[in-house]
């Protein structure tokens, strides 16, 4: 395994830094303190610095050696924010703020963003621009979209964008990374089925917003099985149903909500378009009204194949090619789409361990993420943050693309 020393030196130093932002966690457009922290270490290690971008994010700007003249640049993207859950830790950094907790790993992508930062302004060894992208709000907030709006790509430009995540299960010194879909598309609906209430004995006298529902529900899952094509992925789940407050009373309405996944639009906009008419046709199929609601969330994670195969070869001179795996696709979601969206790039996992790693304290359930019991692997950080100094300087060292 090829580590840079210099990362391993600093690898406590960087360690403590993500240990005290575990241990203040702050949810989405609300890390103040935690881009507080991103800045001063930056600022500090000489990086000039750009606040305020999406709310809270931050960017650190690392020109090399011929000061950025050649306009070559690549961009290096950490997600910094918490979730809203009560940690089950209680070891020494575990969260001081009930309901709040470090639980997916992002202090753990800030730290080995911060530990490339500090290489990467020491040394140097590269014509161009490498951005730090330090982004908040990743969990449901939409922050990169933010940071876009705001005008990331036109302040910042570069020629690619590259993403990190921990991945618990797998062995550390392990990467994976695959061109393609890597994460799903993420999208909510809510359907209300207006009925006629009436007394439960009488049925006849309304119109029952309950088996309208029934029908519903299990109608949805034949346009997974039955309208989109059997390789094409595609998830549909009614997860809340509410409807009545008496057991003698037919309710005047029925409300399902729930999620749909998919790897690609073509396959979202299929399946909103026949829930849509699935939905309405059966209310008036009973005489009931149908309320059809459906937010698009994040779109698909889409690497792009260049991108993904450069990433796939950093990755092999570091830890071996025995050790970068297929990336397979995962359904959750992920707002660095958002990013790919409108740059070529690629977003990897890192290998978390099997939770060995956690100190006493640790709760007693799996090293997971968005686990109570969840911490980030800190013998990661001289990894991932090789990784992102090895990527970026070879990016920028390599033959300008196209």
């Amino acid at each position: 395994m090829q580590i840079i020393d210099s990362l391993v030196t600093e690898s406590a130093a960087i360690a403590a830094l993500r240990r005290d932002i575990h241990a203040h966690p702050e949810l989405c457009f609300e890390e103040v303190r935690t881009a507080d922290l991103v800045a001063r270490q930056l600022t500090d290690w000489g990086i000039e610095v750009h606040r305020g971008m999406g709310t809270t994010g931050v960017v650190g700007v690392v020109h090399g050696r011929d000061g950025g003249a050649c306009g070559r640049a690549v961009g290096l993207r950490a997600d910094m924010d918490a979730l809203p859950m009560q940690e089950s830790n209680t070891f020494d950094h575990a969260s001081r703020h009930a309901g709040k907790m470090h639980a997916c790993g992002h202090d753990g992508h800030t730290a080995m963003l911060l530990a490339a930062a500090q290489h990467l302004s020491t040394h140097r060894d590269f014509d161009g621009t490498v951005y730090l992208i330090f982004q908040p709000a990743e969990e449901g907030g939409g922050g990169a979209q933010e940071m876009i709006n705001d005008g990331l790509f036109e302040k910042f430009p570069m020629e690619a964008v590259f993403g990190m995540h921990n991945w618990p299960g797998g062995a550390v010194g392990t990467f994976a990374v695959s061109a393609g879909p890597v994460m799903a598309s993420s999208n909510e609906f809510r359907i209300v089925i207006r009925g006629k209430g009436c007394h439960a004995a009488m049925p006849h006298l309304g119109i029952d917003p309950v088996p309208v529902a029934c029908q519903m529900v299990l109608a949805f899952q034949t346009i997974v099985s039955r309208n989109k094509k059997p390789l094409d992925a595609g998830v549909i789940s009614v997860t809340m149903i509410h409807a009545g407050e008496a057991t003698n009373v037919v309710p005047d309405f029925c409300e399902l909500q729930g999620t749909v996944r998919t790897f690609s639009i073509e396959v979202l906009d299929l399946i909103e378009a026949r829930m849509k008419a699935v939905a309405e046709h059966t209310c008036a199929a009973f005489d009931a009204h149908c309320e059809f609601e459906f937010e698009r969330n994040y779109p698909p994670t889409i690497n792009t194949p260049a991108e993904a195969e450069f990433a796939r070869q950093v990755m092999r001179d570091i830890v071996g090619a025995d050790k970068v795996m297929a990336q397979e696709p995962t359904m959750g979601a992920e707002d660095f789409s958002y990013m790919l969206q409108a740059k070529p790039g690629a977003y990897c996992f890192i290998s978390n361990g099997e939770g060995d790693h956690r100190e006493i304290g640790h709760g007693g359930g799996p090293c997971t993420l968005h686990n109570p019991s969840y911490d980030f692997n800190d013998d990661l950080i001289p990894l991932g943050g090789t990784y992102w100094v090895q990527l970026a300087s070879r990016w920028l060292n390599a033959q300008a693309p196209g």
